[in-house]
C-alpha cells in the first residue's frame, strides 16, 4: 500500500471514529463535541508536523535535546495552566518544572545507564517523550486533587493549624491523598498490561517489525519508567505546594 493510499484510509478513520465520539457524547448531552473536535484537528496538525521534524530530529543529538526542551516546556505550561485557578501558590511554574525534572531525568537516565536501551537518540527520544507526558499527567492530577481536598477539608486543615501545627503538617494528609489518587491510573495500568489492554508501546514496537518478546520487554520498562517517573513527580510537586502561605477560598456562586 502506498505511503498516500494509507493516508487517505487513516484520514477515513479518523473522521468514522471521530463522528462515533461525538455522537456518543451528542446522545448523552455531554457539552464536549466541539472540544472533542478541535483536539482532533490539533492533533492531526501537531503529529503532521511532528512526523517531519523527527524525520531531521532524529539525525542531531541537539536537535533530540532541543525537541525534548520543548516538550517539557509544552508539558509544564499545560500543567500550570490547569492548576493556576487552584491558587495553590503564586510560584506554580518553577514547581511545576522541578516536578516534571525530578521525574523524568533520573528515570530516563536509569533506563540507559542499566543498557536496557541502546544509546542512541531515537531511543531517547521515544522514552524521554512519554516520561514527560505522563510526569504532566501526575502534576496535574496531584494538584488539582491537593486542590479539592484543601477545599474539602479547609476546617480540618484550620483546626491542626490552631493547634499549633505548621501549614506543611496541616496540609500532610491531603498531599498524601492527592499523590495516592494521582497514582491510581498508573498503578491499575500497570497491573492489568496484557490482560485488559495492549499498550501503544508494545502495539508500536510489534507494528515497527519488532518481536514479541522484544516489544513486551519495551513496554515492560515502558510501564515501570512511568511508574517511577510519575511516583516522582507527583510527591515532588506535592511537597512543594504542600507548603501554603494562604488557603484556597471556597467559590462563591
Amino acid at each position: 500500500m502506498s505511503g498516500l493510499s494509507q493516508n487517505l484510509h487513516t484520514g477515513l478513520a479518523v473522521v468514522l471514529l471521530l463522528a462515533l465520539a461525538l455522537a456518543a457524547m451528542t446522545v448523552a448531552s455531554i457539552p464536549l463535541r466541539f472540544s472533542a473536535a478541535t483536539a482532533t484537528g490539533r492533533a492531526v496538525v501537531q503529529l503532521a508536523a511532528v512526523g517531519l521534524l523527527l524525520t531531521g530530529v532524529l539525525r542531531a543529538p541537539l536537535a533530540v535535546a532541543a525537541f525534548l526542551a520543548l516538550m517539557l516546556t509544552v508539558a509544564c505550561a499545560t500543567t500550570t495552566k490547569r492548576l493556576r485557578a487552584s491558587r495553590l501558590g503564586k510560584r506554580l511554574w518553577p514547581s511545576v518544572l522541578a516536578a516534571s525534572l525530578a521525574g523524568a531525568v533520573p528515570t530516563v537516565a536509569l533506563a540507559f545507564a542499566a543498557g536496557a536501551l541502546p544509546a542512541s537518540g531515537r531511543y531517547l527520544l521515544a522514552l524521554g517523550g512519554i516520561v514527560l507526558g505522563n510526569t504532566m499527567t501526575a502534576s496535574t492530577l496531584t494538584g488539582r486533587r491537593l486542590h479539592d481536598a484543601l477545599l474539602r477539608r479547609r476546617d480540618e486543615v484550620e483546626g491542626w493549624l490552631a493547634l499549633g501545627a505548621t501549614p506543611r503538617q496541616a496540609v500532610a494528609p491531603m498531599a498524601r491523598d492527592a499523590v495516592t489518587e494521582a497514582l491510581i491510573p498508573g498503578m491499575d495500568q500497570t497491573r492489568t498490561v496484557g490482560l485488559v489492554t495492549l499498550p501503544g508501546a508494545l502495539v508500536g514496537a510489534l507494528a515497527g517489525g519488532a518481536s514479541a518478546a522484544g516489544a513486551a520487554r519495551f513496554q515492560l520498562l515502558v510501564l515501570i519508567a512511568l511508574l517511577a517517573a510519575q511516583s516522582l513527580s507527583a510527591t515532588t510537586l506535592a511537597y512543594l505546594l504542600g507548603n501554603p502561605a494562604t488557603l484556597p477560598e471556597v467559590p462563591q456562586n
